[in-house]
C-alpha cells in the first residue's frame, strides 16, 4: 500500500496543486486526445484520406524552400445515431494504419526532398474545419489539399472542402486544391 501525498495546510498536494481540483481523467494519467502539434510550417499539404500525388510534394517542396513542412491526413466520422455516437461509425483500426502509412510515406519523401516534415493523422467529422484548425496552429502559409476526383453531386452533398479551408483561413493564407 502507497502512502497518501503529502498536503499542505491549504490542502494542496505538494506536487499537483489542489486535491479537489482533480479529474479522474488526471488523477490516473490518461488523457482523452493528444495535444494539437505546433511546430511552425510554411506548407501544410492536408488529405481527405486518398493518397498524396508525388507532383504535391515537389510543390510543397518548392513553396517552403527549405522550411518545415506538415502533413495531416483525415479520417472520416460518419455521423451519430440520434446524437450518440455509435463505435460502428468511428474508423477502423485498419484505416488508422493506412493514414499513418501513408502519412509517413510523405514525411519521408519530404525528408528526402531537403524539408523537415511532420506528420499527423487526425479523426473528424469535419475535414475542412479541423485542416483550418491544423493549419492556424501551425501557422501555414500554404495549404494544399489532397481531394477525390468526385462527382458533381459529391461535392453538393459533402461540401467543397478546398473553399471552405478558405473562407475559415481568410485571404492571408493561398488554399490550392488538386
Amino acid at each position: 500500500m502507497t502512502a497518501p501525498a503529502a498536503t499542505s495546510a491549504t490542502g494542496q498536494s505538494a506536487s499537483r496543486g489542489p486535491l479537489t481540483m482533480l479529474s479522474p481523467r488526471r488523477r490516473f494519467g490518461r488523457r482523452k486526445w493528444d495535444h494539437q502539434p505546433t511546430q511552425q510550417t510554411a506548407v501544410l499539404i492536408a488529405s481527405t484520406g486518398d493518397p498524396v500525388p508525388a507532383k504535391t510534394v515537389r510543390q510543397a517542396l518548392r513553396l517552403s524552400q527549405g522550411k518545415p513542412v506538415a502533413v495531416v491526413s483525415i479520417v472520416r466520422i460518419y455521423g451519430s445515431s440520434l446524437g450518440l455516437p455509435n463505435p460502428g461509425l468511428l474508423p477502423t483500426q485498419k484505416e488508422m494504419t493506412t493514414q499513418r502509412d501513408q502519412v509517413a510515406k510523405v514525411v519521408a519523401a519530404l525528408e528526402r526532398g531537403g524539408a523537415e516534415g511532420w506528420g499527423q493523422v487526425a479523426a473528424t467529422r469535419r475535414p475542412g474545419r479541423t485542416i483550418a484548425r491544423v493549419a492556424e496552429a501551425r501557422g501555414a502559409r500554404h495549404v494544399l489539399v489532397v481531394t477525390p476526383d468526385a462527382a458533381k453531386w459529391r461535392r453538393v452533398v459533402e461540401g467543397d472542402v478546398v473553399k471552405e479551408i478558405q473562407r475559415r483561413l481568410g485571404p492571408h493564407v493561398v488554399v490550392e486544391g488538386g
